[in-house]
């Protein structure tokens, strides 16, 4: 007979990042649950990738040399890689959690000779490459809609390249920078503060490669153009914050605070999001073959932008006041109350710039009127073929000669 308590018991209650003893010992199924269930969505994600890496490296069109692709592409290409070499960690974590709950393994159980901190490494090994596998990609749509509305090539191509590499690269050296509080000692923590540095440098040749490109360009503000300058000193930010928290001493007052939870907000929502909306408006008419309202995306881009930073940037003062994270109530009379507040607001100025977004591709699509092959004047390869692409994309192989 089927044990219904399996699926009755509550879902996981160990925090996202499910840290042991305390997720050796929660009770019920729902930690089991996360266990596996990441483990069978992280093997879809691995072939997802490996499917990715196969189709550049072997479906290239004639002429198509590494050297040509467009950043978007190398950007895709680069979080594949990430992906094989990054999930295998999470994946042997989960596989000895596992085995610690279901079968008393003892892994990661001190009180028999297990070592919880072997958890924190494992995650964090692969959980700091995941914030590239999120963040190059977006980049990639910045790299495709900047040159296109600046009426300019993208500068520095080749360096865009190469940073993207040496980032994915770093990206692998640094997940200790998540454990400086852990007790690793002065030497471990002085080695991932410079490495954590380090890695703002191939992120600041993209800055100043996209601020390059609009130097001297025919800058058209469309909403793609719009949501991509807000990005770059957003994003900036979010790397200057994160340099703070690199340096391990000044982590122990940052750690567990809300500044981090600012900090991760600046560079997910002012980074990945951005670039999500930005991609998904640009590519829209290539996708659909119609045109969302340019109206309502620069007052969903102001609403979403506006609220953003209401939300965050107060979030970095209440870090510094002592608010600590994964608190869902706090006292009064803290000093923390108006902040709070104030954060509160600007969500809700975010969720109405959501709503309006998705009013938008509802009535785009409700009236159906089709557009051009080409309607921003991209002129690049994807362009070059109705919109939406027939099944067969191009009539004939394209031969790429620059």
């Amino acid at each position: 007979m089927l044990n219904v308590s399996w699926f009755v018991t509550g879902a996981p209650d160990a925090g996202w990042t499910a840290y042991a003893p305390l997720s050796i010992f929660s009770e019920g199924h729902g930690v089991d649950f996360y266990a596996i269930g990441l483990q069978i969505s992280g093997f879809g994600t691995l072939m997802g990738g490996i499917n990715f890496i196969v189709t550049v490296v072997n479906m290239r069109a004639p002429g198509m040399t590494y050297m040509r692709m467009p950043l978007f592409t190398w950007t895709a290409f680069i979080a594949s890689v990430l992906i094989l070499f990054a999930f295998p960690a999470l994946t042997v974590g989960l596989f000895l959690m596992t085995f610690d709950r279901l079968f008393g393994a003892n892994f990661f159980d001190p009180a028999m000779g297990g070592n919880a901190i072997i958890w924190e490494h494992l995650f964090w090994i692969f959980g700091h490459p995941e914030v590239y596998i999120l963040i190059l990609p977006a980049f990639g749509v910045f790299s495709e809609v900047i040159p296109t509305f600046a009426k300019k090539r993208l500068f520095g191509y080749s360096s865009m390249v190469f940073a993207t590499v040496l980032i994915a690269f770093l990206g692998f050296m640094v997940w200790a920078h998540h454990m400086f509080t852990v007790g690793l000692g002065p030497i471990a923590n002085s080695i991932f503060a410079v490495a954590t540095m380090a890695i703002a440098v191939p992120t600041g040749i993209k800055i100043f490669n996209w601020l390059f490109t609009l130097w001297g360009g025919s800058i058209r503000l469309t909403s793609p153009m719009v949501f991509a300058l807000g990005f770059i000193p957003t994003f900036t930010i979010g790397g200057m914050t994160g340099v703070m928290l690199a340096s391990a001493a000044a982590d122990f007052q940052y750690h567990d605070s809300y500044f981090v939870v600012a900090h991760f907000h600046y560079v997910i929502v002012g980074g990945v999001v951005l670039g999500l909306f930005a991609g998904i408006i640009y590519w829209w008419p290539k996708m659909f073959g119609t045109m969302l309202n340019e109206k309502l995306n620069h007052w969903f881009f102001w609403l979403f932008f506006i609220g953003f930073h209401l939300t965050f940037f107060i979030q970095h003062f209440l870090g510094l006041m002592g608010m600590p994270r994964r608190y869902w109530i706090f006292l009064e009379d803290q000093g923390l109350d108006l902040f709070n507040f104030i954060s509160t607001i600007g969500a809700f100025f975010m969720a109405a710039g959501t709503i309006l977004f998705l009013i938008n591709v509802v009535i785009t699509q409700a009236k159906g009127v089709k557009v051009s092959g080409d309607p921003w004047d991209a002129r690049t390869l994807e362009w070059a073929i109705p919109s939406p692409p027939p099944f067969y994309n191009f009539q004939q192989e394209p031969l790429v000669r620059g």
